[in-house]
């Protein structure tokens, strides 16, 4: 923990940099979506690659992130973590130049794997920055940076890539093939400035980190010889019921914004309207972080909020059959404010208790955000069922998945501590 006033208001300015980073480049999938959709001619389930490759990443690299850190160091780790996004980045030039569909997945996941190294570095120095009663408060205040990160980056792209695409979309379709490959090689190029110039703001915010005043940290080393530390982590049951929980809530997120545009689209919406509404879902994430630091903990406690969440998201997927089609699209824009205060809750709740298992047990929660993965692609599998449909795909998906979480916050996030105290 930090106690100089000096080296607290750098590390947290410093990291407030990273966390918008995070959130720039990670909500970038909810306009990558509908674009690669059209260059690449793909189909709906297709396109939903883009989250698969993004955030699987996470469930491959969070334990070998942590080995990393352990051998480079917090600053070091955020550098090489940058370095590894610009090379990310960088393989956007050739997979928009060659309109190579896989290209651009390689490029997304390694995107991601310098994410995973980030986000394992900086979310536990968050917490020890500071003393653990403001913890809330600085994880809050990094999610703000994130939120508002990603209610900008779709604009900034969708402004570039999806510019006047609902006349390509008219032009190319009576077209020959030739005509129609060379239209979309020229949809597909517009994707190389933006992608160079966010490689070279990550290589320069790595050159940045490395060399800046961040302070260092103190490890709370645990205590080998107690009966909590010869425990195996798998006798801690509230922490596995609290991944798979995360895994749920970080897919019922992605989705809330991923998907946006492409069923804007299909119920009618221009693109020059659609690509505005992953901005609304963030939104209101933002939103319900700003009432997270309000309320929590002097009006509800963590779980407590949790349980609200877990409620409202519910509800919302319930309703989402029961207005008009065109409503139907603010109801999913609406599941973000349910999805806000999750992270903030489900994280604490599942490590408790864990002692010196609290490392493992946080790289597991991170390879959770691998639903962010699985749970959209099966969203645009069941979209292209006929009796299903897009529509009903998010009831399909996000009843089952509000239940859960609302049992982790009742019940599940108790089990196996009563018998330990």
């Amino acid at each position: 923990m930090i106690q100089n006033k000096n080296s607290y208001s750098t590390g947290i300015f410093i990291i407030g940099i990273l966390f918008f980073i995070f959130g720039f480049v990670t909500w970038l999938n909810a306009t990558l979506i509908p674009y690669l959709k059209i260059s690449c001619e793909l189909t709906e389930s297709q396109s939903y690659w883009v989250t698969f490759a993004f955030y699987i990443a996470y469930f491959f690299m969070a334990l070998p992130s942590a080995w990393v850190l352990r051998q480079t160091g917090y600053k070091s780790g955020m550098m090489l973590g940058l370095f590894i996004m610009a090379i990310g980045a960088l393989i956007f030039i050739p997979a928009a130049t060659s309109r190579t569909y896989g290209l651009f997945l390689l490029g997304l996941f390694v995107m991601g794997t310098g994410l995973s190294i980030l986000q394992t570095a900086s979310n536990p120095y968050v917490i020890e920055l500071g003393a653990p009663e403001s913890a809330a408060k600085r994880v809050s205040i990094m999610g703000i940076c994130n939120k508002v990160a990603g209610a900008i980056s779709p604009l900034i792209l969708g402004s570039v890539v999806l510019k006047d695409v609902d006349l390509l979309e008219v032009k190319i379709a009576g077209m020959d093939a030739a005509s129609k490959a060379a239209e979309l090689d020229a949809l597909a190029s517009k994707a190389i400035l933006p992608y160079v110039i966010i490689m070279a703001a990550l290589v320069l915010l790595g050159l940045f980190v490395r060399f800046s005043p961040l302070p260092g940290i103190d490890s709370r080393e645990e205590n080998e010889k107690t009966p909590a530390a010869r425990r195996s982590i798998f006798t801690y049951p509230h922490l596995w019921i609290g991944v798979l929980t995360l895994f749920l809530y970080v897919g019922m997120e992605v989705i809330a914004v991923d998907t946006l545009i492409n069923y804007a689209q299909s119920l009618g919406i221009s693109m020059d309207e659609a690509k505005i509404f992953p901005t609304y879902s963030m939104i209101a994430l933002v939103a319900g972080y700003i009432i997270g630091i309000i309320c929590i903990p002097r009006y509800i406690s963590q779980s407590g909020a949790l349980m609200t969440c877990a409620v409202l998201g519910a509800l919302l997927s319930l309703s989402i059959l029961l207005v008009p089609a065109g409503v139907s699209i603010w109801i999913v824009a609406l599941f973000s404010l349910a999805n806000s205060l999750m992270w903030p809750a489900i994280f604490p709740l599942a490590i408790f208790g864990l002692g010196r298992h609290t490392k493992t047990g946080s790289a597991l929660l991170i390879m959770a955000i691998a639903g962010g993965a699985l749970l959209p692609l099966l969203y645009g599998q069941l979209a292209e069922v006929p009796c299903i449909g897009r529509q009903l795909a998010y009831l399909v998906i996000g009843l089952p998945c509000y239940l859960f979480i609302l049992y982790f916050a009742v019940a599940g996030h108790k089990v196996g501590l009563a018998k330990r105290h």
